[in-house]
């Protein structure tokens, strides 16, 4: 063994000792730092990022949400006004034309009374002056038994017809009491659907009046957010709808009369909703539809309740445009279909015209004004019109598309405490004393817009607040026999 080999070996106790304690010191030193960052790390906080499938509109479904269904709530109440009043107006429609063909046979009835009341005068004349001669003495006086039978033929014929008139008179007679009887009756329902129309209208503002006053309290980042979240329900809803398969598959192609009704309710896009209105400038949901087929030549009833009441049920897996979406439990909403999932609508105060999607609204079911009318395949393949599906807006109403606001009922005012001597104590002066309820204000007859009239020829009428604020029964009690008017109630 070398002397360099005995050195290591040989290395002294005190020497490795120090050894083994330097290296335990820079150990401890070593982990000294490690041991103090671990104890000084702070707590994890919660994350900033936004995960994926995250709602960016959930603060405002909190905070707006409420206020979005409470605004569908009153669009919807405003539209259940609104397809009232066009009920109402379509039925004193009806009701004035039963009126005036009354009246028109009553004149008729008349003239022939008269006339019959005249011939049956100069009979009675002519009777009195023969009234001597008999139909014996007659026979006797004939030059021979021929000439005899042949007076006695003519003698029992002229006593025939004279009979069959007189019968007849009696019936013409009759039959003018039964019409002034329901000429009566006629123009007094015209005047309790004068007072419905009335009342409608009124109900109508009154509805409207709460849509404008929330959308006015409404500021504009206010309105951005529900529009954004009406937007955003509607994507939803209609995906749902669609994935639901309740449409079917495949476009189906459209009569030849749904051809034009689509093609006439596309060309009113951008036009303003305006209640009641039905044309050729302004439209209200039953409005456009109603105008659409008419002008493709099939007449349909004015409003949504009567023609989901009377038009062709059909499963929506069977819809063809030109065919007609209903929507809510009441079928208060009505609009057109398209293709392609895709709808025209006129759809509340404060939008227009424009196209929707077909599931964005509580579906109540389809119905086809031309049930028996085949696909048009002279026509081709149905290609889903290249329309933009319009924009969510809400928005305060035009002032010239809104009735004016309902007037409250006049209070009759309280005697003053020094009254004159002259006036009984306790009666509410003059001015102050409203007016009969329900009594039409202004006569005349009543302009009915959009209401179909069979002719091909939709109404111009367009402005809203001349409709329904002219009586029925004030007219036709002005035109009518003094004898058919009914006292006013």
């Amino acid at each position: 063994m070398t002397a360099g080999q005995r050195t290591e070996t040989g290395i002294r106790p005190w020497v490795r000792a120090a050894l083994r304690c330097g290296a335990v010191l820079a150990a401890a030193a070593l982990s000294l730092p490690m041991a103090t960052a671990a104890y000084a790390a702070p707590e994890p906080g919660p994350s900033i990022g936004v995960s994926a499938g995250a709602d960016p509109l959930a603060a405002a479904k909190a905070t707006l949400g409420p206020m979005l269904d409470r605004l569908h709530q009153l669009y919807q109440e405003a539209e259940a006004a609104t397809e009232q009043y066009n009920t109402a107006v379509a039925q004193q429609a009806a009701q004035q034309q039963l009126v005036d063909d009354l009246r028109a046979r009553l004149v008729s009835q008349q003239t022939a009374v008269d006339a019959g009341v005249e011939i049956a005068a100069q009979l009675a004349a002519a009777q009195y002056r023969n009234g001597r001669a008999s139909d014996l003495a007659d026979l006797m006086l004939a030059e021979n038994p021929y000439q005899a039978v042949v007076i006695a033929q003519l003698l029992d014929a002229a006593g025939r017809s004279q009979k069959a008139f007189l019968d007849r008179l009696t019936s013409d007679r009759a039959t003018l009491v039964e019409l002034r009887s329901q000429a009566e009756l006629a123009l007094a329902r015209a005047g309790v659907l004068a007072t419905q129309q009335e009342a409608a209208k009124t109900d109508v503002a009154k509805r409207l009046t709460a849509v404008e006053d929330m959308v006015a309290s409404l500021t504009g980042a206010q309105r951005s957010e529900l529009e954004a979240l009406e937007r955003q329900q509607a994507d939803e809803a209609q995906l749902a709808f669609l994935a639901s398969g309740a449409l079917g598959k495949g476009e189906r192609t459209p009569s030849a009369a749904g051809r034009q009704a689509v093609a006439y309710a596309l060309k009113q896009l951008g036009k303003d909703y305006v209640w009641g209105g039905a044309g050729p400038n302004v439209f209200d949901c039953s409005g456009l539809t109603s105008q659409a087929w008419l002008h493709a030549g099939v007449p349909i009833p004015r409003t949504s309740q009567v023609q989901w009441a009377q038009l062709k049920h059909v499963p929506l897996n069977q819809i063809r445009p030109g065919d007609l979406i209903v929507y809510f439990g009441g079928a208060t909403h009505i609009a057109m279909y398209i293709g392609g999932g895709l709808i025209v609508q006129a759809p509340h105060t404060g939008d227009v015209v424009k196209v929707s999607k077909i599931g964005a609204m509580p579906i109540l079911g389809a119905v086809r004004p031309d049930p028996d009318a085949a696909g048009d395949d002279k026509g081709g393949q149905w290609k889903v019109p290249d329309v933009k599906v319009g924009e969510v807006k809400i928005a305060p109403a035009k002032p010239t598309t809104i009735p004016p606001r309902p007037t409250p009922p006049t209070v009759p005012t309280p005697p003053a405490t020094g009254t004159p001597s002259g006036s009984p104590t306790g009666t509410p002066s003059a001015p102050g004393t409203p007016s009969t309820p329900g009594t039409p204000s202004v006569p005349g007859t009543p302009s009915v817009p959009g209401t179909p009239s069979g002719t091909g020829t939709p109404s111009a009428a367009d402005s809203p607040s001349t409709v329904g604020s002219r009586s029925a029964s004030a007219s036709v009690a002005a035109t009518s026999p003094s004898s058919a008017a009914p006292t006013e109630q």
